[in-house]
């Protein structure tokens, strides 16, 4: 039988399945599945395979993947975090929680999240040395960033304190904050040649793009700078489905037929700033701000995806 690909993550020396668990979906800001629940989903991974897991202290899963792992090995686990640590004590703060609530003495990556360019690296530069520091203490074993941006990547290339780029890159370039697809592998594909681990995230677009999930997964495996590709899954289902797609090994039609029948919905980030720019897109006039909400009426809404396309700040999900 096929078995999953494992690539070693740049220069770090970490070796990690192609398939990484992105863990936001599975909390609060997402599903809210409980512990137990979230664990369940993590473990069927793990058991297929999947040794990376990618998580947030903003997607508060620390609690999930803590019980996913508590019988596991973990000397096979890669886990990667990431926070908005800016100087030395938010840093230190992120990680000592990182590690309290991992029941974790050492992380595999920690990353500065959401970096735009290189101004904003420079501006966490402390954070970033903290981190570095605890690299060379034994603590950490890389570090890094995750960006929307072509110019973070661009920026990081060239910083030799980053290990690791966690950049979003999907066929249609949804999502990228300044530029197209073209300039972001372009970007990527020198990241790559100097070194840096670079796993990439939302390969469906936020959900967006799933009525094409096909497409997309082939588009970012096609890529052969990516190390890994950090993909959302809330069902044992997509977990099993996935695993197959990374494997080359088609899915049975029962098993896409259930997944194709989950109910999903649109979901607006919480950091949505009512811009409005996606409510005249939105054929089906089903996108509304309602006392300073962007609201959606799920009666009239057909999961097109297509107002995300007009969100400047990413904010539109299909979960």
């Amino acid at each position: 039988m096929s078995s999953l690909e494992y690539r070693t993550l740049g220069r770090s020396g970490i070796q990690v399945s192609r398939l990484c668990f992105g863990a936001l979906t599975i909390g609060p800001l997402q599903a809210n599945m409980t512990v137990e629940a979230g664990a369940a989903i993590i473990q069927e991974a793990f058991s297929l395979g999947v040794n990376f897991i990618d998580t947030a202290e903003l997607y508060q899963t620390y609690p999930h993947i803590r019980r996913a792992i508590k019988a596991m090995d973990r000397q096979k686990l890669v886990i990667a975090t990431k926070s908005y640590a800016y100087d030395k004590g938010t840093a230190e703060a992120s990680l000592n929680m990182a590690r309290k609530e991992l029941d974790l003495d050492q992380i595999d990556i920690f990353l500065l999240h959401e970096q735009e360019n290189e101004h904003t690296i420079r501006g966490h530069m402390e954070a970033l040395e903290y981190f570095k520091s605890m690299k060379e203490a034994g603590i950490l074993k890389a570090v890094g960033i995750s960006t929307h941006h072509i110019a973070a990547v661009r920026a990081a290339a060239e910083i030799d304190e980053i290990d690791i780029i966690h950049p979003i890159i999907n066929m249609t370039g949804l999502g990228i904050q300044d530029g197209s697809i073209k300039e972001m592998i372009e970007a990527l594909e020198t990241a790559h040649q100097r070194g840096k681990g670079i796993y990439g995230m939302k390969p469906l677009g936020g959900g967006n793009l799933i009525h094409d999930a096909d497409q997309c997964f082939q588009f970012v495996l096609n890529l052969p700078f990516l190390d890994a590709v950090a993909v959302g899954m809330q069902t044992i289902e997509e977990v099993q489905a996935n695993v197959m797609r990374f494997k080359g090994i088609s899915i049975p039609k029962a098993l896409q037929d259930k997944i194709n029948t989950m109910p999903r919905r649109l979901h607006i980030d919480k950091w949505c700033e009512t811009c409005g720019a996606c409510i005249p897109k939105c054929s089906q006039k089903s996108l509304a701000i309602k006392n300073n909400i962007l609201t959606v009426d799920p009666k009239t809404c057909v999961l097109c995806g297509y107002c995300s396309s007009y969100c400047p700040n990413f904010c539109i999900k299909i979960v």
